[in-house]
């Protein structure tokens, strides 16, 4: 019983520097002097401020928020719909089909999904005329058809596991359909929004695959900005890039954590004070 304790600690913090060591050297290294990322040239920030002074970077950059916000936004539309659809709705005709055509794009490889979207926008094109060429609104519109999935199935789960005789009693109370929706399905399902929201974002950001297939000339965001630059070489910029974008990661999911956190316990103690209350 001593031993295996032992055991799983050491494993657990083998797994976590396997993961985390490699990232704190990039950090480390992204404040090299040295033109060479890795080789130790001295304690500098020169490559922060080449990074930001890069036009390049800015327009993907600002290319890859305007997607992943809107991209992000319609999928959880779309999805927490979806969701909702097929944890509330009971068996209804093309269930079965309905459902496997959202949770295909779980397990089907990325580089399908890419082709299928260019070869769709392509005979779009030829026999509709739109769109006149790939960019900003097919990746967005690939994103959007790729992410949605993640929100639904977030959705849906959340949906099975909330209690339904909430929303039963609300009924019996003289509330609609659309009022329940609104004032008691969303807020107890808003987590799982919110969660849904922030996973459709943070695919649309790192995504290379998918919008490598529909981006067209012009239209570069900044995950294909990287991969383009890492072909030719890991440089110090990229190690001041990748660590602005880890920076900016952590403070997000640390936020939105501390956010989940805040909401759940202020949902607990509405509950408490209802119970006493009652009783």
């Amino acid at each position: 019983m001593r031993r295996r304790p032992t055991f799983l600690i050491t494993m657990l913090c083998f797994g976590f520097a396997f993961f985390y060591i490699p990232i704190l050297s990039m950090i480390v290294f992204s404040f090299n002097n040295s033109r060479l990322a890795t080789v130790w040239g001295g304690f500098s920030t020169k490559w922060y401020g080449s990074l930001f002074s890069n036009a390049q970077v800015g327009r993907a950059l600002v290319l890859s928020l305007e997607i992943a916000l809107l991209s992000a936004t319609i999928a959880t539309i779309l999805g927490t719909m979806a969701g909702i659809a097929l944890a509330r709705f009971g068996r209804f005709r093309g269930r079965t089909a309905f459902s496997g055509l959202v949770t295909a794009p779980l397990i089907m490889p990325e580089v399908i999904t890419g082709i299928s979207s260019l070869i769709f926008f392509i005979l779009l094109a030829n026999y509709v005329g739109w769109p006149a060429s790939r960019g900003f609104t097919t990746i967005t519109l690939a994103h959007i058809t790729f992410s949605m999935v993640f929100v639904t199935t977030v959705v849906q789960s959340r949906m099975l596991s909330a209690d339904r005789a909430i929303e039963e009693a609300a009924m019996d109370l003289g509330s609609r359909p659309w009022q329940v929706m609104v004032d008691v399905t969303l807020p107890v399902i808003s987590p799982a929004i919110l969660s849904g929201w922030l996973l459709a974002f943070t695919i649309s950001m790192d995504d290379v695959v998918i919008s490598n297939f529909t981006t067209g000339p012009g239209a570069t965001t900044l995950p294909i900005l990287i991969w383009s630059k890492v072909k030719l070489g890991v440089t110090p910029d990229i190690n001041a890039l990748a660590t602005l974008t880890v920076v900016t990661v952590g403070i997000c999911v640390f936020t939105a954590g501390w956010l989940l956190n805040r909401a759940e316990k202020r949902r607990e103690l509405e509950r408490r004070l209802a119970y006493q209350i009652n009783e």
